[in-house]
């Protein structure tokens, strides 16, 4: 049976899983000052609920001045003061984030990933399981492994030279047997 003073109060219980629902909706959104708001939203819910599982409130917890019993458990309470921090931390990361996209797009959207586009067409058309192959983990047979010589190859002499010998200087300019005219034919019929 619960204790009635330890049993949590459904309404904080609810309140804390809808800000946490709200928060995580709207951090699935492109904007980035929707995705700030949801951390913060989503935050609070978690904090709400950390307060609601550490039971009822009690005295400090020092020993000495109030009894075992009546003492209120510090871990929810720390937690929470980890939580704030890191959410007022991730805050500001994000809130810098969405000014930086302001400042180089003019908007804090989100633009799609080419590669997620990518995968994202390859599984509509059912390609994406099928590009992989399957592993194989068997061990070559003999007479498919490669045998590795211990002797170097021989060298030449000679480097090799891919290109064939010309004594005839290489020379950029296509050869042109008439002589170089300036002046363009068409002004020479108007004259």
């Amino acid at each position: 049976m619960i204790n009635p003073d330890m049993a949590p109060n459904l309404t904080l219980v609810i309140c804390g899983a809808a800000l946490f629902a709200a928060g995580a909706y709207l951090m699935l959104e492109r904007s980035l000052t929707r995705i700030l708001i949801g951390l913060l939203i989503a935050g609070n819910g978690i904090n709400l609920l950390f307060l609601v599982a550490s039971g009822r409130g009690g005295g400090a917890p020092l020993i000495g001045r109030t009894p075992a019993e009546e003492m209120s458990d510090p871990l929810p309470q720390a937690m929470v003061l980890t939580a704030i921090v890191i959410t007022l931390g991730t805050a500001a990361f994000v809130l810098t984030l969405a000014y930086r996209s302001f400042q180089l797009d003019g908007n804090d959207d989100v633009p799609d990933d080419v590669e997620d586009a990518q995968i994202r067409r390859l599984a509509r058309a059912d390609l994406a399981s099928q590009s992989f192959d399957e592993p194989d983990s068997s061990l070559p047979s003999e007479d498919e492994r490669v045998i590795v010589s211990e002797e170097p190859p021989p060298e030449d002499d000679e480097p090799e030279n891919d290109e064939p010998e010309n004594d005839e200087p290489e020379n950029d300019e296509p050869e042109n047997d008439e002589p170089e005219n300036d002046e363009d034919p068409a002004k020479e019929d108007e004259r």
